[in-house]
């Protein structure tokens, strides 16, 4: 029987209408970096004090409403200096205008890109993330960026990050996790819905109940 990691994902009309409107895409820009003449830059790996780690991530947005999982992955994959055509990956996933099925798709193409194993596909069967789910997830997310790869999470609902601002993507929604800091207690989120947003700081109880029911793909 499928579970609701299963359930197929897109970036939803009203997810649209709340990250800012229709998506200018292709965009390629940097994540809290100056622009350059090309347009493209990446963002320095900020090697601070143990407790504290932020990936280098060439951004790129989503050129549609169904892309995010390709998107997200392409991202992920960025922070190992590898840039996959996002088409490309998004055949691989099987992706249509209704989605990518799951995460336990983007998995498979993860470690085609990174290596044999690289990634795994975790899932948070509940509504909402326990105290030993949330723990599992920030392990998770310091090992693998500490690896020098990112996290990508499947997500869905409405979550709050650390300036205030709120995250809205009833219909389901993939996004790229590229850092953390204290001690992974708060995380950096690539998010390709949106270049104005394109990265934000999240604590990981908030994300991980924005997995809920849903799923993620670590090394």
């Amino acid at each position: 029987m499928r579970t609701d990691l299963l359930r197929k994902t897109a970036l939803t009309v009203a997810g649209l209408a709340l990250t800012g409107g229709t998506i200018a895409g292709p965009v390629t820009t940097a994540m809290a970096a100056p622009a350059t003449t090309t347009g493209v830059a990446s963002v320095q790996a900020d090697r601070k004090p143990a407790g504290e780690r932020q990936l280098n991530v060439r951004y790129e947005a989503q050129p549609n409403f169904y892309y995010c999982g390709p998107a997200a992955a392409r991202n992920a994959l960025s922070v190992q200096d590898k840039v996959i055509d996002m088409d490309a990956m998004a055949k691989e996933m099987g992706t249509t205008e209704a989605g990518t099925d799951s995460v336990n798709d983007i998995t498979p193409v993860l470690n085609k890109h990174s290596g044999k194993d690289a990634y795994r596909s975790v899932e948070i069967r509940s509504s909402k993330a326990d105290d030993k789910q949330t723990d599992t997830l920030r392990a998770d997310i310091v090992r693998t960026v500490d690896n020098g790869r990112a996290v990508v999470a499947n997500i869905a609902g409405t979550a709050t990050d650390t300036d205030g601002t709120v995250h809205s993507f009833e219909g389901g929604h993939y996004i790229s996790v590229v850092g953390y800091s204290d001690d992974g207690k708060t995380v950096t989120i690539a998010d390709s819905a949106n270049p104005d947003q394109a990265s934000y700081r999240m604590s990981v109880d908030n994300l991980a109940d924005w997995i809920a029911s849903r799923g993620y793909a670590t090394s």
